[in-house]
């Protein structure tokens, strides 16, 4: 959904900013805007918007002055197609669910940027409807975590005419989901992808909004092996709608990063991502360590709390572990025991409520899991699928430490301090377990040259944010030359002693130290975590 103001004020408190995540609507900038309309305005009389919102791509014709390309467009949100730039100037305007109602028609141009809705936020019933539609359209199933604007394009994509050309601005997402593969596979295939459109950090359309954008240009011809993959520099400069009017010749432009891919190459590597000059990477995370994500609690204000909930609630040690759970709570690539106790003299919980195995209970914590029920945890998605309920999850402590979702300062942390970490963290367990082994390992993790490939494996999100999840940071290609500086072919294994070792992961036996509120953070237990 767009907006004709380039300073649209953003939202400034909760409220307003979830109001705009429920409908998905972030407005497109007009130096943007016109270079998508450049694109897709190309021998039509026609240009068609599924998601028109306040009239961004509507504006954007007409400051282009293409006088014979008229315009129609379609929303859900009837209260922004009362605006007064629908008044100004001749335009189709209906009020439409473009995913429910599509137009029964094709077209030759179309132009959106649409809802940007996460799965998160879309009813059981809404899910099921979007599968449907993707699997009769691309005839393959999209992973249910692909977000409503994956939705919107699939659906574009079939109206599109016989030479037809399309113009989308999405998030990274799209390149970098579990569902990518299949899409991309599908999109690939059948379609030429002529231009992909990237942003710098200091270029973003959507400043202070945190999604990283990306515009796609395609037409409805015969795929073609290469594509250009632009990256801008600078926002606002006119060079961008200047390239894509010149038709994509790639010459020098001072705001603009432009590159030959082959189309191979960058759908493999995702099409948010620059070209990957080390495609046969030798050596990889998986080959040095096995990942898992944090442990999820269902509830963190109940389970996660602070030294003063700890004793006003009466809870005894033994039902508690050390743990952390912001990636704020961990500013350097080591936490310590004395980080522990700066975090709960802050007030921050570092304590883990976990109930495990035991038929009885003192009087204490029998009060706190009928307070528990009370306020209905037992009811909750992820907590009613436990037996008993407040069963908490176990994980042996991890070495090393990943920030799931990393903002410009991605790192792997050496746990010093034996904590486990909740699913703002990934957990890492190197195969070799010595302290040498885990020192040199975190070391080559943290090399800049490694860190650098994150973005190779990661979702990328606004503000350089990089989020990777358990199963691709395994695939984190470590550089030849890392893992000979730091001596790691000596711990790689044989994978049927990777596995051996990973077996027993989550329920071999770890002595940490618990930090008690009343006492030192000296007592040494036993912990089957």
């Amino acid at each position: 959904m767009s907006n004709p103001h380039i300073h649209q004020k953003l939202p400034t408190n909760w409220n307003e900013r979830e109001i705009l995540r429920d409908k998905g609507q972030f407005w497109t900038p007009s130096w943007v805007a016109e270079a998508m309309v450049t694109y897709a305005a190309q021998e039509t009389d026609l240009l068609f918007d599924p998601a028109t919102g306040r009239g961004a791509f509507f504006e954007a014709l007409s400051n282009l002055q293409i006088p014979q390309v008229a315009f129609r467009g379609a929303d859900v949100d009837a209260e922004v197609l009362s605006d007064e730039i629908y008044k100004k100037n001749p335009c189709i305007i209906e009020n439409r669910d473009f995913i429910k109602n599509p137009p029964q028609e094709k077209f030759h141009a179309i132009v959106a940027n649409p809802p940007y809705i996460r799965h998160h936020r879309s009813d059981a019933q809404t899910k099921q409807r979007l599968r449907q539609l993707a699997l009769d359209i691309t005839g393959t199933h999209i992973d249910g975590r692909a977000g409503y604007h994956v939705y919107f394009f699939i659906q574009a994509l079939n109206l599109l005419e016989e030479n037809g050309r399309i113009a989308f601005i999405m998030p990274a997402d799209v390149c970098e989901g579990k569902f990518a593969d299949n899409l991309w596979n599908w999109i690939s295939t059948r379609f030429r992808i002529e231009g992909v459109i990237t942003f710098t950090e200091n270029a973003t359309p959507f400043p202070g909004v945190d999604t990283n954008a990306i515009v796609f240009l395609i037409r409805k011809a015969k795929p073609q092996k290469i594509l250009q993959w632009v990256r801008v520099k600078e926002a606002y400069s006119p060079e961008l709608k200047n390239f894509v009017r010149a038709g994509f010749i790639p010459e020098a432009r001072p705001t603009l990063e432009i590159t030959e891919r082959t189309l191979e190459e960058g759908i493999k590597t995702g099409l948010s991502r620059p070209p990957q000059t080390n495609a046969t990477s030798k050596f990889h995370l998986s080959d040095f360590a096995r990942v898992m994500r944090g442990i999820a609690t269902g509830a963190n204000e109940f389970f996660f709390l602070t030294s003063r909930q700890v004793e006003e609630l009466r809870i005894p040690p033994e039902y508690l572990k050390n743990a952390v759970g912001r990636t704020r709570d961990v500013q350097g690539d080591r936490i310590t025991e004395e980080d522990l106790r700066q975090l709960d003299q802050k007030g921050r919980p570092v304590h883990l409520f976990s109930v495990n195995g035991q038929s009885e209970f003192p009087t204490s914590v029998m009060n706190y899991l009928q307070h528990g029920t009370m306020i209905g945890l037992p009811e909750r998605a992820l907590i009613q699928q436990r037996q008993p309920w407040y069963k908490m999850e176990t994980r042996k402590i991890p070495p090393l430490l990943f920030a799931y979702l990393g903002r410009r300062n991605s790192r792997f942390i050496k746990n010093s301090a034996g904590v486990l970490p909740l699913t703002g963290f990934l957990c890492v367990y190197p195969l070799v377990e010595d302290m040498d082994s885990v020192n040199r390992l975190w070391r080559a993790l943290n090399h800049p040259a490694t860190i650098e490939n994150l973005k190779l494996v990661g979702k990328s999100y606004g503000s350089g944010a990089i989020k990777v999840e358990p199963g691709n940071l395994g695939k984190l290609p470590i550089p030849e030359a890392v893992v000979d500086e730091f001596s790691l072919s000596d711990f790689i294994l044989p994978k049927h002693n990777q596995m051996e070792l990973f077996s027993i992961s989550d329920n071999s036996a770890a002595t940490s130290k618990i930090f008690h509120p009343q006492q030192p953070s000296t007592t040494t237990v036993r912990n089957n975590t």
